[in-house]
């Protein structure tokens, strides 16, 4: 079978790529060095559409293909990561509202979200939960017309400036989504900095104490925030994630290249020493490897077949891992030049370690992966003498991973 992308998904490509050279890559250590994202380059995303990259025209939006969208996050996060962030949390919330919003909602924030006019942010993770989402402790208890949140969230990507957030709270001891507006009654906004990487990402912690949101914000209804709503965002978020680190591996590989064809040790170009040459080859390998997954992810995503959201954990766990590894050899390559803030590999190897954190750990996809193929194994067997016994398994197995 031959992969190949199509005319207009080379076109894309080309202006992707171009765009980031000429408007992100000149401002990206800048922008890590300050902690800050300005705004005018948030404004020229907008422009391009990106904001909107995979809502419906109905709303404004771009309408991409899975594919084109992957290739639009492997470019802005060769150039920055923390510009592809936003790319992630905006696109994240505004697919879970596009699938579980209500009809007003669609019709008053989709078109706004697509157009970059307002900028949203994911508010799940909290000081004391991370993996574990289905505990959150920020709560939210209806009082006639309106719901009441208590609670605190930590890590929300561009929560600095974002606009409006959809925020996860148990209601009724259910876990349950709602939208939160930055000027809502009750709420505040407090800045992260000193974050190891994507620090242009400005994070930040968000405090409701009796913050008060209508009852028409409730996003889907009880107790669907984190099976439904977080599920269908976190899918995309990891399949987001995925082909950044994959722009980060290719701009760790394009800096080697570049670095070794010019440094010279021991009389000869770093290129010409046969250690240096087995680095690289790796590079390459690792590269392609890691992006024809996130190609299988995309596709899969495209026919919307049902075996894209575990392709998207293999993928976002194989090029966050290779992403570290790559990173790293990256530093190791330009030596001490590559500690320093001269040279953007320290920059990459900095925010590929976030990327095994983030839209679940490295260790949480070790364990759906895993799992995964227990299940493809047990319904693979189930019409052999070993019936009765895998059947039994698959019981307990489907009853003690409910969580994953």
């Amino acid at each position: 079978m031959k992969l190949e992308l199509s005319a207009q998904q080379k076109t894309s490509q080309a202006e992707f790529r171009t765009f980031v050279n000429e408007e992100i890559c000149p401002h990206a250590s800048e922008c890590d060095r300050n902690e800050f994202t300005p705004p005018e380059i948030i404004k020229k995303l907008a422009q391009h559409g990106f904001l909107g990259a995979i809502l419906p025209e109905a709303f404004g939006g771009q309408a991409m293909d899975m594919i084109t969208y992957g290739i639009l996050n492997e470019e802005i996060g060769r150039g920055c990561s923390s510009l592809r962030s936003l790319l992630t949390v905006h696109n994240m919330v505004a697919h879970a509202l596009c699938k579980w919003g209500s009809k007003s909602q669609k019709e008053y924030w989709l078109p706004k979200l697509a157009s970059g006019e307002i900028i949203a942010a994911f508010a799940l993770s909290e000081p004391n939960v991370g993996s574990d989402a289905k505990s959150v402790e920020t709560t939210a208890t209806l009082s006639e017309d309106a719901y009441i949140l208590n609670g605190q969230k930590k890590w929300i990507t561009y929560g600095q400036i974002a606009d409006v957030f959809l925020v996860f709270a148990k209601c009724e001891d259910k876990p349950t989504a709602f939208l939160v507006e930055k000027n809502s009654p009750g709420f505040s906004v407090k800045p992260m900095s000193g974050i190891l990487g994507v620090r242009a990402s400005m994070s930040a912690e968000l405090q409701f104490n009796n913050c008060q949101i209508p009852q028409e914000n409730l996003v889907g209804k009880l107790g669907f925030g984190f099976s439904y709503v977080a599920a269908t965002a976190l899918d995309y978020g990891r399949y987001s994630v995925a082909w950044g680190c994959v722009g980060i591996t290719q701009a760790c590989l394009e800096a080697c290249i570049k670095y070794t064809s010019e440094r010279k040790q021991f009389g000869v170009y770093l290129k010409e020493h046969q250690l240096i040459r087995q680095m690289i080859t790796q590079m390459i390998a690792n590269v392609k490897a890691a992006r024809l997954l996130c190609y299988q992810a995309g596709y899969l995503k495209d026919i919307n077949d049902p075996n894209s959201i575990i392709e998207t954990s293999i993928a976002k766990y194989f090029a966050s891992i290779t992403a570290t590894k790559i990173a790293n050899d990256a530093v190791q390559i330009h030596g001490g030049n590559g500690c320093s803030s001269e040279y953007p590999v320290e920059r990459y190897l900095r925010d590929s370690k976030i990327m095994e954190i983030i839209e679940g750990s490295t260790q949480i996809q070790e364990i759906t992966i895993a799992d995964s193929g227990y299940q493809d194994y047990l319904f693979a067997n189930v019409a052999t003498g070993l019936e009765k016994k895998l059947l039994d398994e698959k019981s307990i197995f489907l009853a003690t991973n409910e969580s994953y």
